[in-house]
């Protein structure tokens, strides 16, 4: 089972479309993996952060990441958002996973080429609180360019969402 979040209830059918982020790609159908569904928890214009350990991060950079914290992820976002993101009412699209390839397995991302019809649609709830269930934390910060910055450095797997919306 793949996912898509919005905060339209009423999409009937995903059309594939152009992303501004990968140009050289056709149009597609975007999806993400359970695992990885916490990175769209958000409102869709959130700028945020997620970083978390990879397979062959470094030695220091694992101890550092795990020693502030025992989540799997973190994701951090900008303290102005913080009231939007209690106030947003998100949706999980469900698809079946047939018609979707990988496109990157450690963020898990697929992509489709297809025109998908969604299985079901449902309200997601509290946004924080399902953050909290899927072992999030949550960080809030004035900026994200500091954190940005020092992770870009790192050997850690980082995921930049809507940094263009990024005070």
């Amino acid at each position: 089972m793949l996912f898509h979040f919005s905060e339209d209830p009423n999409i009937k059918k995903f059309e594939p479309r152009k992303s501004s982020a990968f140009p050289d790609l056709p149009s597609v159908v975007w999806s993400i993996d359970k695992n990885n569904a916490p990175l769209y928890f958000f409102p869709r214009d959130c700028p945020r952060i997620g970083y978390w350990p990879k397979l062959d991060s470094n030695t220091v950079d694992v101890q550092n990441f795990q020693k502030s914290t025992n989540a799997e992820k973190v994701i951090t976002i900008e303290s102005r958002w913080l009231q939007t993101i209690r106030g947003t009412k998100l949706y999980a699209y469900h698809f079946s996973s047939e018609s979707f390839t990988c496109f990157d397995e450690e963020v898990g991302y697929y992509i489709s080429t297809e025109t998908i019809i969604p299985q079901q649609v449902e309200p997601v709830g509290d946004l924080i609180e399902h953050l909290v269930e899927a072992k999030v934390e949550l960080r809030i910060t004035p900026s994200l360019f500091p954190l940005k910055n020092s992770l870009l450095s790192s050997t850690l797997h980082v995921s930049m969402i809507r940094m263009r919306n990024a005070k």
